[in-house]
Order: C-alpha cells, then structure tokens, then sequence
C-alpha cells in the first residue's frame, strides 16, 4: 500500500498538486484553488498563456483503475455523439488517468454555468432531453467493472455499518435499528416487484451537476456512475409536494421521450431510491469521519440533533413508502 492510501489527502499540497499536473507537461501559473469537493480533491490550476483547467485527484482505495478508466471512457463515448459532458483530457498516448507519487489524477477542461431552476417547466423538458439522449446511447452497452445500485450496497450495508461501528448515540440506537429495518423491507419488496431495466447512468443527477450558462448546458461529474434503473437520473429533479411532482414529471417524461422510452413502472422505486439515498449519505459520512475535511465541512454530523432529524426522515419515508407512487396520465 503507497503512502497516499496509507494517509489519504494529507500530503496533497498545493507544490505536490503543481507537481503532479506539470509531470503531463503542463505549465502552471501557480494559481491553485481548492474547489468544493470531499469526496475526491478538485482544484482549478492555472496555466501559463492558456484557460484553467480543473484537475481530480481521486480518493486512494475507492475506484479501481478499470473503474475509473470504465467512467472516462462513458463520457468520451458521451461526448463523441454530441451528448454535453466534459471528457478528460487525453495525452499523446491517448492516456486519461495518470499516477503522480501514490496518488491517481484526471484533467478536465474548465467549464463555467449555474444550476437550472427546476420551478421553470422548459427548464425541465430540457433535462428530460438530456437525459434521453444519454440513456439512449448508455443503454447501447453494459458496464463491466463500475457497481450496480442497490438496496444491499446503498441501503442494508449502510445500515449495518452504522449500527456495528458505534455512531448513533445509545438513546437513538434501538429506534434507528428498527425503523430502518421496516423501510428497507418496504424498499427491498418495491425493487422485487418493480424489476426495471438497468443501464450505465449518471448516477448523481440534482441540479448541482447541471452547469447552464447562456445556450450552453453541460452534465457534469460523472464520479458516482454506476448501473442504475433510468429513474434514478430523474427523480431528483422532481421536488415540492404531490401536485409539484407530478407537474415536473410530465414535462421531464416528455422530453425524455422525444430520444428514449420512459417505463412508467419505474415510478414505483422513486421512494425506495431517495430512501436509499438518505441511508446512504449518513454512512458516507460516518465512513469519511476521519478525513480532516468532513469535520470542517459537516460540523453538524454525529450529533444527538443531527441522528435524531435523520430517524425523523426515514419516519416520512416509510410512510411515502406506504403511499401510491406518482403515475402518468397516458
């Protein structure tokens, strides 16, 4: 095991980014900044006589190399059918991922925008085209190396890792155990009886990896693609109450359609899918504790406060769970 698995980012100072970057031939005007992410590093690293570009050093030990190598791929095939996504850059060897002292990179072109308003309904059909076009070109063939999203994997391995690692205080223990045991059985029966078509998706599709910015609109950070049914690239743009929902989806289903046929059958496992997302991101949060970063970011998490608003979510998702899922008029 390298140094950098050993310690994560510790070492990733701003002279080692430099370094890292220039070792592809790249001249940096020493102009380096941090922008927001936790999961990986991202900065923005200027250049001599020529745009910033935006460099990923990726989290030691999460992605495999094929795992990695398999998402760049996804986008450069994304971008060759005119689908707006931002590729990595590729040296003269066609190279996309490159090792700089234990540590793993990608560059990106630098692209400016900011997220649609999801209250504009052109807004929405323009998403469901987006996301057409790209289910219409991921469908063509399977991932082979990056993950499936689950319920085991999000949802039941979440719960485990929370409750054997000691993070929920011993008042709220016994409530989140249960709790999370009936919605994951809700979950579990909503995907048996609901088998949807998986294919290669985004994965992360909310409007903060939308970059809009006068006629342009780019997808962006493709780090979370995995094998997922479509609607997980759609449901979180559906927001507000029933009526708001159901008003967004239709404008989201027509666009969509224009490329690429919705399964309305997918509605049902749009509960189960935020559900599983919430159980998710708490151990996601649990797991990066001891990276300097999350403390600084998330000061909030692992309180008496926070677990207690977090049983109170899974509580209005076992209910949603019970709830008659959004359908489509035709």
């Amino acid at each position: 095991m390298s140094d950098s698995q050993r310690e994560g980012f510790t070492n990733l100072n701003p002279d080692r980014v430099i370094d890292a970057v220039e070792s592809q031939g790249f001249l940096s005007d020493l102009r380096v900044f941090a922008l927001n992410s936790y999961e990986n590093r991202v900065y923005q690293f200027g250049l001599e006589e020529a745009e910033p570009v935006v460099v990923k050093f990726y989290r030691p030990a999460r992605w495999s190399n094929e795992q990695i190598l398999e998402e760049h791929r996804f986008t450069q095939q994304l971008f060759d059918t005119e689908i707006p996504v931002i590729p990595p850059w590729q040296n003269d060897d066609g190279d996309t991922l490159f090792h700089f002292e234990g540590y793993r990179f990608a560059v990106y072109p630098r692209r400016g925008g900011h997220a649609p308003a999801l209250d504009d309904m052109d807004n929405l059909f323009q998403l469901g085209r987006l996301f057409g076009r790209l289910h219409l070109m991921s469908s063509s063939e399977d991932f082979v190396h990056r993950p499936t999203l689950d319920a085991n994997s999000f949802g039941h391995q979440s719960r485990q890792y929370l409750l054997e690692n000691d993070f929920l205080p011993d008042s709220l223990k016994e409530a989140y155990s249960g709790l999370s045991r009936d919605v994951l059985a809700l979950v579990d029966q909503r995907f048996d009886q609901s088998p949807a078509r998986q294919l290669r998706a985004h994965g992360d599709g909310h409007v903060g990896n939308i970059l809009w910015r006068g006629e342009e609109t780019w997808l962006v950070d493709f780090d979370d693609s995995r094998t997922a049914p479509a609607i997980q690239d759609l449901w979180m743009f559906l927001s507000g109450d029933g009526d708001a929902q159901q008003r967004a989806l239709l404008e989201l289903v027509e666009g969509y359609e224009e490329f690429f046929e919705f399964n309305p059958r997918e509605l049902t496992l749009i509960e189960p899918l935020r559900s599983l997302r919430i159980m998710h991101h708490a151990a996601w949060l649990a797991k990066r504790w001891q990276d300097p970063a999350f403390p600084k970011a998330f000061p909030w998490f692992n309180t008496e406060r926070y677990w207690g608003e977090h049983i109170l979510q899974l509580r209005e998702q076992l209910s949603a769970l019970q709830e008659p899922p959004l359908r489509l008029p035709f």
